[in-house]
């Protein structure tokens, strides 16, 4: 918690003012979160000042909000020409991302609960930059870096907003994808991509992980004397299997049997089978499944497709499909 106000503090998040009649101010909360590595790392203890930005109201604490992020197709591509040219790829992660923004709104919040300054408790915090869980805090973050990569000669790709590519005189290039507060650096030499990472750790406090290992759930893993390279998301569907009681479960070689025939006519009527239905996790799991497919397992891209058809009402059938 220290840390993160000292953070707040350092990038001038936000500056005392008197409480005005009237003032419209947002409440906030701490969240805390332990994030684990890649199995080689020890587990990182983290704390958030999150903003409860349920309570903002649209035209008056926000408009916009939407911010994009890199595809997975655009990954997949990305590191299949890792592979095949022998690039490097390094990994950055971006210390407290959405404190760099801008707001354009003027957004007030209450002091922090535990660091609450002595005699002026009763001062309200005028936000000068975004903070976690203001609805347009991504958009801002996303804007404030899209201006920064474009003043380095970075072109962005029109396929996707979150691919930059920057060609250089001697036939070298840099490619980065952006997620958020991830971000992945390819190009042929080490020397430019640690040129641009002293870049950005200037304009953005960052977190080197080195060599990519481990992206958004997925472990990368390397054969360069072969030019090969794998996506693996072993340990997420462990967990999601653990999570659902399923890790006991049979492994089968066809992820739909073909007697299984779902339509409408199997979805929950009114009575004991909707109540049944009620208590049945089915959105979340079809939800945890969609992300193996778009990741990694695009073998049950038909499947889920299809249990994904009946989210509003699903059956004791649809039920036993996803599982």
């Amino acid at each position: 918690m220290e840390e993160e106000m000292a953070s707040l503090e350092k990038n001038k998040t936000f500056t005392l003012v008197n409480r005005s009649p009237g003032q419209r101010v947002l409440r906030n909360r701490w969240v805390f979160k332990l994030k684990l590595g890649d199995g080689n790392s020890s587990p990182r203890y983290k704390a958030r000042l999150v903003v409860k930005g349920f309570e903002q109201k649209h035209g008056i604490d926000y408009e916009e909000i939407f911010s994009p992020v890199v595809k997975m197709t655009s990954i997949r591509v990305v590191l299949g020409l890792v592979a095949y040219f022998d690039l490097e790829i390094e990994q950055l992660d971006v210390k407290t991302a959405f404190l760099h923004g801008n707001l354009d709104e003027d957004i007030f919040t209450e002091q922090s609960e535990g660091f609450k300054i002595k005699g002026k408790e009763d001062m309200i915090c005028k936000l000068e930059k975004s903070l976690y869980g203001l609805k347009q805090a991504p958009r801002q973050w996303y804007k404030k870096f899209d201006s920064f990569m474009g003043e380095h000669g970075f072109s962005r790709t029109m396929i996707d907003h979150c691919v930059y590519i920057k060609g250089l005189s001697n036939g070298d290039f840099i490619i980065l994808l952006l997620y958020i507060d991830d971000m992945l650096i390819v190009g042929k030499n080490l020397n430019t991509i640690k040129e641009l990472k002293c870049q950005l750790n200037d304009a953005f406090e960052m977190k080197d992980l080195g060599s990519a290992r481990y992206i958004l759930g997925m472990e990368i893993k390397r054969d360069r004397a072969s030019r090969k390279l794998w996506l693996s998301q072993e340990k997420y569907i462990l967990k999601v299997l653990a999570r659902f009681n399923m890790q006991d479960a049979k492994p089968v070689s066809c992820p739909l049997g073909a007697h299984f025939k779902l339509s409408t006519r199997l979805c929950s009527s009114r009575g004991s089978d909707t109540d049944d239905m009620e208590n049945v996790p089915y959105a979340s799991a079809v939800g945890s499944l969609m992300y193996a497919m778009l990741c990694t397992r695009l073998d049950i891209a038909f499947p889920v497709g299809l249990v994904s058809r009946f989210l509003a009402h699903p059956g004791k059938e649809h039920w036993e499909v996803v599982k």
